[in-house]
């Protein structure tokens, strides 16, 4: 996980608009890619991305540098994301989304790597049927590869909550991918 060195915090803490350029510079991919899971819309994710870092700025001096600042930005990230989703409707997959994701499961090279598109078809397809909270779980472990210490710290669940809606997850998209021919135990 991205972590900034602490002097530049300290820096931003003080107002240094200089030292939080580089805090967006550090964060703004990895929040992107996080907002692009979560909300499966570019515009959405870029509106996310400025509004995190717009909290993130005012709420600076709040920021205790005892914990993970790399987890608190996650946070602010996160709560963003699940207010957007409450604001928008639910998306219903797209055919050309279903065609994306069995061109992805049938290629044998899946370390290429994926177009925003591609990213947005594939997760709306796969996280179709899934809670806000699987969804969010999913995300962070499985597609943003975080802990799930550092799952539970940034959602608030505790390691069972984390654990069973990661497992509700797997199991749904499981099934999705069954649905669509793709065999899961490869």
């Amino acid at each position: 996980m991205i972590q900034i060195e602490e002097d530049i915090v300290l820096r931003c803490q003080r107002g240094e608009k200089e030292a939080f350029r580089r805090v967006v510079q550090t964060y703004q991919r990895m929040l992107f890619s996080l907002a692009l899971k979560m909300l499966c819309d570019e515009e959405e994710a870029k509106d996310m991305v400025q509004e995190t870092m717009i909290r993130v700025w005012q709420s600076m001096k709040e920021y205790d540098v005892q914990k993970s600042f790399t987890t608190w930005i996650y946070t602010i990230a996160v709560r963003q994301c699940l207010d957007r989703l409450k604001s928008l409707k639910h998306t219903v997959p797209m055919p050309d989304d279903e065609r994306v994701l069995r061109r992805f499961a049938s290629d044998a090279d899946t370390q290429r790597a994926l177009e925003n598109k591609e990213w947005v078809s594939i997760v709306r397809m796969l996280a179709d049927g899934l809670g806000t909270k699987q969804r969010l779980i999913f995300t962070l472990i499985q597609l943003e590869g975080l802990t799930s210490a550092e799952a539970e710290e940034i959602t608030g669940m505790d390691a069972q909550q984390v654990k069973s809606n990661l497992y509700v997850a797997r199991q749904t998209i499981r099934e999705q991918l069954k649905k669509l021919g793709y065999d899961t135990h490869r």
